[in-house]
């Protein structure tokens, strides 16, 4: 194609790739975004099978709105018929790269990229949508060490086959040995692959050799795992032993989905910062003026395909308020939104529920009962309805893990707090200071200011504690000289990992109140406060399987 070119609004500028598609650099001209498009070739148009999976890619990764995933703007057929997609697009390198280039980091910051890529393959499961290509190259970072998982080209959706007669589909060397038999595919192929990913990223090599085809399938069906090579990276055991567990020969072996998997791993990140880092227990102060941010925009296209697998073994109408062991969860209804400062961010969410009350003392100490993590510093479980304080974001997320639960995102978080209407309050858009705890002296019950519930019933979202959310930060300078953390042992620097969190607390003074729903406040992963909480949310069917 000859550049620049242009089809619809894209205004192609550059070729990136070329096989049977070329992706291309491209300008969206009505907003100025810079994306991805990909255009599937003559050649490719001729074959119906490689037309078709094109097409059945852009609708499933379409469907998808997860910050793990690459997102799926737009899809079409240009003036030559030929199908094309928009993606977004992604500044840094492949996994396969990273690892070649010992870019990957040290252990911790291996054990987060895996359990990016865990989340993100626990996600897709649940909208039934099995990837069956998971490999390094299909892994990207970015500068600011976010990973996307891509390439659902060969991604099989329940109720959606198009594999050929004895047609074997994956790239060799992560292939589980159902895929190799050209057995029946479920979502188990996903966690062998993600074992032998897993290894791969620990050592920075293949855990199965050999250049013919015949020899890789052979070792594949059976050989076992060699993990000499991984305890000598200095992996933990534990890790080993998932790796072991993930690649076993039968499916019904291996940990039935991604869940347990993201629980260990969160553990085992969990484990290293209690390990390596010296807490003090301080307070957060409140927010210093800022300047005003602007949340990224998260724009997801659901697709009626996707939708209707998504949907089809859910109740029609989805409970307002669930109750769960671990409390009520409110329900926050699919649809598009308006965020961040003066609601100027258009989004779209799926469905999700959301906690109604901050983490309380009593569900924390069954937490530490059932799994021996440690109390946090100055644990009131004499207190059993106020919020848990005093809690890292790697507590935090084991909590979640536990519960069967997971962190909001930013986004989520917003739409919780204020509804679609971008009220600049939970309760509305008039300002009313008894509906929050704000510039008090303390925590509060977590049903306390029950008048200054959010549209969907969320209580506390503003006020009593601030709230983790599961959203880095990519630190400044400004971030790392605050004050706050002058006590903090090494001195915070923006290399580690840091979370936002967002709602304010007790402690932050009422004047901030404005700005509430939509501000943040950056805190290193590793810090912990006495006005620092947080609540968890579920994709619908892991609320509905945790009814009581």
């Amino acid at each position: 194609m000859q550049l620049p070119a242009r089809i619809g609004k894209y205004e192609l500028e550059e070729l990136l790739g070329r096989g049977m598609a070329e992706v291309y650099r491209a300008r969206d001209t009505v907003i100025g975004r810079t994306v991805a498009v990909k255009v599937l070739t003559d050649e490719g148009c001729k074959d119906s099978e490689t037309k078709n999976r094109f097409l059945a890619e852009a609708r499933m990764a379409g469907s998808i709105s997860h910050e793990n995933v690459i997102s799926i703007y737009d899809f079409g057929v240009d003036e030559n018929q030929h199908p094309f997609m928009v993606m977004e697009f992604l500044r840094g390198e492949d996994l396969r790269h990273a690892i070649k280039n010992g870019r990957t980091g040290d252990l911790s910051n291996k054990l987060r990229i895996a359990l990016d890529i865990a989340r993100a393959l626990e996600y897709t499961h649940s909208l039934k949508i099995i990837h069956r290509d998971i490999k390094p190259e299909n892994v990207h970072i970015n500068q600011a060490g976010v990973v996307k998982l891509m390439d659902f080209g060969i991604a099989k959706t329940e109720g959606l086959g198009m594999t050929r007669a004895g047609y074997v589909l994956g790239t060799p060397y992560y292939m589980a040995p159902e895929q190799v038999m050209g057995q029946g595919i479920t979502e188990q192929v996903d966690v062998y692959s993600f074992g032998i990913l897993l290894f791969e990223l620990m050592t920075g090599r293949k855990p199965i050799t050999g250049e013919a085809v015949e020899r890789i399938f052979f070792s594949i069906l059976n050989e076992p795992i060699d993990l000499t090579p991984l305890r000598e990276s200095g992996a933990p055991e534990s890790i080993c032993n998932l790796v072991a567990a993930c690649t076993a020969k039968n499916p019904a072996e291996r940990p039935q989905g991604f869940g347990p998997v993201c629980a260990e791993l969160q553990r085992q990140i969990t484990e290293l910062t209690a390990a390596t880092m010296v807490i003090p227990t301080v307070v957060v102060p409140p927010p210093p003026p800022r300047p005003k941010w602007i949340l990224p925009a998260v724009l997801g296209v659901v697709v009626a395909l996707a939708v209707g697998i998504y949907f089809a073994t859910r109740p029609k109408v989805l409970p307002a308020t669930i109750t769960t062991p671990t409390g009520d969860m409110v329900l926050v209804q699919s649809g598009p939104f308006r965020y961040g400062d003066e609601a100027k961010e258009p989004g779209n969410l799926p469905d999700f529920y959301i906690d109604k009350t901050e983490v309380t003392n009593k569900d924390y100490l069954t937490f530490i009962k059932a799994t021996g993590h440690d109390e946090p510093v100055g644990f009131q479980p004499e207190k059993p309805d106020y919020p848990v304080v005093n809690v890292t974001y790697a507590d935090a997320a084991a909590y979640a893990g536990w519960a069967h639960k997971r962190m909001p995102k930013g986004t989520e978080w917003e739409k919780a707090a204020r509804g679609t209407d971008g009220r600049l309050y939970p309760w509305g858009n008039q300002p009313d200071k008894s509906l929050v705890n704000l510039g008090s002296s303390s925590a509060g019950p977590v049903t306390g200011f029950a008048n200054g519930k959010s549209p969907y019933g969320a209580l506390n979202m503003v006020g009593n504690v601030a709230e983790y959310i599961d959203q880095r930060h990519p630190a400044t300078e400004f971030d790392t000289k605050n004050e706050a953390f002058s006590k903090l042992q090494p001195p915070p620097t923006a290399d580690e990992p840091w979370y936002r969190i967002r709602g304010l607390s007790f402690s932050d003074p009422s004047k901030y109140i404005d700005r509430a729903v939509w501000d943040f406040v950056a805190v290193p992963a590793r810090w912990k406060g006495s006005n620092i909480g947080f609540r968890c949310v579920a994709d619908p069917d892991q609320a509905l399987a945790l009814r009581k």
